[in-house]
């Protein structure tokens, strides 16, 4: 359902990959009737309305149905608890220009990825809550 590497990739402004998404969380939130329907039709049929109108937008995400944002929120918050460190700890190394300087070039860009990956994902604790 998720694809190969089992993410969904977010940008600052949508989903990158809203299809797959959509889909997920639409099948996760159903009901054990629903779903049987869905699995009986295949999936559902195309309907491009729909379709334009699921667009994952920051603001699409925010007006998600309630199941949803919990599902949403709950796993974000799993993932932030895979890191090491919090976005807080991050934040303050960034800005301690000695033990900034202390780490190699690639302890560096590792530093720059983790601390945009966090935002991005307490950006979107903000938007599902």
């Amino acid at each position: 359902m998720v694809g190969e590497e089992g993410a969904f990739v977010l940008g600052w402004d949508e989903v990158l990959t809203e299809e797959e998404l959509s889909v997920t969380l639409k099948v996760l939130c159903m009901s054990e009737e629903e779903f049987k329907e869905y699995k009986e039709q295949d999936g559902w049929e195309d309907d491009s309305e729909e379709d334009e109108n699921s667009a994952l937008s920051n603001e699409a995400l925010s007006r998600l149905k309630t199941p949803c944002k919990k599902l949403l929120h709950d796993s974000v918050l799993l993932t932030l608890e895979s890191y090491g460190a919090d976005l807080k700890a991050e934040q303050d190394l960034l800005n301690n220009k000695e033990a900034y300087e202390k780490l190699s070039r690639r302890e560096q860009q590792a530093l720059h990825v983790r601390y945009g990956q966090k935002r991005i994902l307490h950006q979107l604790l903000e938007l599902v809550q």
